[in-house]
């Protein structure tokens, strides 16, 4: 480290240290699950730490916390859709349940200033790529209007299948993308793993940069093992979060990784890395 860039990071250490929130660019809005924030924390405490880290919310909260979310000036980032990884919308017989939830948690995600709404394709279980794509398409026609009239992005989650979570249906970005646009609403999108799509495809930068106007959210972790965004992982945040900026992107990057190391410093030097 340089004499040049030692001494402003002591200053945001020592910023951070009186309880003072982080004086960051802001051109990349940051969020972060309660996971990052070490575990056995209060929701009050998660928040105190977001404010002095200087993010702007709490990722994949529900209704419950938005009360303590306001109280301390942060936003629900994104709330749950009533989907799960093993069971969602692309077979047909889950479409009721999951559009009653749905429906609910867009009204409350209204109410409450909650920009997203998660949505989860389900696991394979047979069932060909071409009809899952086609089930959730029906299923995403039934309820853009609602998402549209409240202003609230719905976003179907892209996970990989080869470590975390085998047979989920939406792997890969062009079959994610496929269902966007049929559906064509501005309010139904993706939310952009990037951990999840570095182990599944790699060549993460232009792919965000080719399909960006399908993209509502995204997550951040380093690979492999879904830690810290440091040096003991493979991914290149900073030129990814610059190539994000660079599109005109205005959502919201969420981190969402297990820490090894103290959570508050290495929540402090991921977001460090992401603000470009």
């Amino acid at each position: 480290m340089t004499r040049r860039s030692f001494l402003p990071a002591v200053a945001v250490s020592g910023a951070l240290a009186a309880g003072q929130s982080a004086a960051l660019k802001g051109r990349l809005k940051q969020s972060a699950t309660r996971g990052c924030f070490g575990k056995g924390k209060s929701l009050d405490d998660i928040c105190r730490d977001a404010v002095r880290l200087g993010l702007k919310g709490v990722d994949l909260v529900g209704p419950k916390d938005f009360p303590v979310l306001k109280k301390y000036g942060l936003v629900p980032t994104m709330t749950s859709g009533g989907a799960s990884i093993a069971i969602g919308i692309n077979r047909v017989e889950h479409h009721a349940e999951i559009e009653k939830r749905l429906r609910a948690a867009i009204d409350d995600a209204a109410a409450a200033g909650a920009p997203n709404v998660i949505m989860l394709s389900g696991e394979r279980r047979g069932l060909p790529d071409d009809q899952g794509i086609e089930n959730c398409v029906v299923f995403f026609n039934k309820v853009k209007a609602q998402a549209e009239d409240k202003g609230i992005t719905i976003c179907m989650e892209l996970l990989n299948s080869k470590v975390n979570h085998p047979d989920y249906q939406c792997d890969h970005t062009a079959w994610g993308v496929e269902i966007c646009k049929r559906v064509n609403s501005p309010r139904v999108k993706l939310l952009y793993d990037i951990y999840h799509m570095q182990i599944m495809e790699g060549d993460i930068i232009r792919t965000i940069r080719d399909n960006i106007q399908w993209i509502g959210h995204f997550h951040t972790a380093g690979n492999p093992g879904r830690h810290e965004l440091d040096e003991t992982q493979e991914l290149n945040y900073r030129p990814i979060c610059q190539a994000i900026v660079e599109t005109g992107y205005t959502g919201y990057l969420a981190h969402e990784y297990s820490p090894l190391k103290d959570p508050f410093q290495s929540l402090q030097q991921a977001i460090r890395v992401c603000d470009v």
